[in-house]
């Protein structure tokens, strides 16, 4: 197994879960240990295009980090979530009339461009050594980097107070996670990220990956 994998990663499980099942489903098919690598992890709780890399085609991982991509993801105003995302603690962040379409529009197409991000606590960037994520998760307070990105474009695909769903191109290192918080905050409702799809890398398509229950018939 010398080959490129693509996988539609289901909501719930972590893109290191995913390498191990694969890896697993490989290793008993080959009667052999096989080498699995990821070229960019997945939140749990978002679903969509993993590319994982399998045999010999492991070494070319580094090929595919810093491939722009797009993803689909529904967006909540007036809540926000300690983690951006529906696995952390939610609470009412706004209690003001619905915001208009308009208003919406003008936030979004002022955030395509370059811009500076920085870095959630909860993600897997490595701090000291040691993941993000896990420092947060023991309430350990760290100065997070801001890193420049680029968002190609942002159409809005449906908005309906207090939904907002999106499709967004964007460079590598884009959390959507962060976009969704800063429409928010710009919108003086604050937000976050309850629905993440991961839609396309570079020239590969989530309509070209396979389940794992896919690849566990193949």
């Amino acid at each position: 197994m010398n080959e490129i994998i693509l996988i539609d990663k289901p909501a719930g499980m972590s893109s290191f879960g995913v390498v191990a099942r694969v890896r697993r489903v490989l290793s008993e098919r080959e009667g052999k240990k096989v080498k699995v690598g990821h070229t960019g992890t997945l939140d749990p709780f978002a679903t969509g295009l993993l590319i994982l890399m399998a045999g010999k085609a492991t070494k070319r991982c580094n090929e595919f980090l810093k491939l722009d991509k797009e993803y689909e993801a529904e967006i909540v105003l007036g809540k926000v979530s300690t983690t951006g995302d529906p696995e952390g603690e939610i609470t009412e962040s706004y209690d003001g009339e619905a915001v208009s379409r308009e208003e919406v529009e003008r936030v979004v197409e002022g955030l395509v461009g370059e811009i500076e991000q920085r870095v959630p606590a909860f993600s897997a960037v490595k701090i000291n050594g040691r993941r993000a994520y896990d420092l947060a998760r023991k309430g350990i307070d760290v100065e997070m980097p801001v890193r420049k990105v680029k968002i190609y474009r942002i159409d809005i695909l449906e908005y309906k107070w207090p939904m907002l769903k999106i499709r967004a191109e964007v460079s590598s290192g884009t959390y959507i996670r962060t976009l969704g918080e800063d429409i928010g905050k710009a919108l003086g409702t604050g937000a976050y990220v309850r629905v993440l799809r991961r839609t396309k890398i570079d020239k590969y398509r989530v309509e070209d990956a396979m389940g794992l229950e896919d690849l566990m018939k193949r």
